[in-house]
């Protein structure tokens, strides 16, 4: 009896040092990936940045596991300005390292330091709009990534197309959408995050119609207000639900009238 009470005493002890030293793996790890987090928020644009290129703005970025496979990019050269979202394959650390590639890509090809051409071929969805502000101008191309534009109450879908960057070996051309921009226009570009969220009652994708309703209902309000109610609106629907990807959501007046 004795014996067991003691083999019983024994196996305990190794449990409780087995579990302290998960506990520091996990801290390790979770201290790591904050780290991992701050160069990442360094490396993007700020809300604060964004707006100084667009004064009626917002940005709503929840990363599902600390840093983010989505990613935006904002820069302005002469009258035009360049606003990038994209969602790299995968989320947590592969895809902040696909996301931090990405970045690089778009600040080279931009800039026009090199033509480096794809190196991503694990895929990313991507959308690019650029507002020229002499012309009052719009052009859009997306990979996969659709761009919403509400007017007059109305909200006007402009598709991407079905071609993921990094898996178009037959060189493709992406469609580029010429428009222009009026007054209280209101742009939005988003990865499929938001709506592809499991919840609601029936424990279902949030999905494309509800978004742009949503979009619809919200777009009077102000726009930092907007992300608030986004904000407010998934945890809702989430219900208790685990995030199941990035979530990127950018609102933007290219003129407020």
């Amino acid at each position: 009896m004795r014996k067991m009470l003691k083999q019983r005493e024994q196996t305990l002890e190794h449990v409780e040092k087995q579990k302290a030293e998960l506990e520091i793996k996990d801290k390790n790890l979770t201290d790591s990936l904050i780290y991992a987090q701050r160069i990442q928020e360094a490396l993007l644009p700020s809300e604060e940045y964004f707006r100084t290129h667009f004064r009626d703005s917002f940005i709503f970025f929840r990363p599902k596991d600390i840093v983010s496979g989505d990613f935006y990019w904002i820069e302005e050269r002469g009258d035009k300005i360049f606003i990038v979202g994209a969602d790299c394959t995968g989320h947590g650390v592969p895809g902040a390292l696909m996301s931090m590639m990405g970045l690089e890509i778009i600040e080279k090809t931009i800039s026009r330091e090199k033509n480096i051409g794809t190196i991503i071929r694990d895929g990313m969805d991507i959308g690019l709009c650029v507002i020229d502000r002499s012309t009052r101008k719009a052009e859009y191309a997306g990979a996969f990534f659709p761009l919403y534009l509400i007017r007059d109450n109305s909200l006007i879908e402009i598709k991407g197309d079905k071609l993921i960057i990094g898996m178009n070996p037959a060189g493709i051309s992406y469609t580029n959408h010429i428009f222009d921009i009026k007054d209280n226009d209101i742009l939005y570009i988003f990865s499929d995050g938001y709506v592809d969220q499991f919840g609601g009652r029936d424990n279902k994708k949030f999905m494309y119609r509800r978004f742009k309703y949503l979009l619809t209902t919200i777009h009077r309000f102000p726009l930092n207000d907007q992300k608030s109610i986004l904000d407010e609106n998934i945890n809702r629907w989430m219900a208790g639900n685990p995030q199941i990807d990035d979530i990127m959501v950018i609102g933007f007046k290219p003129f407020s009238g």
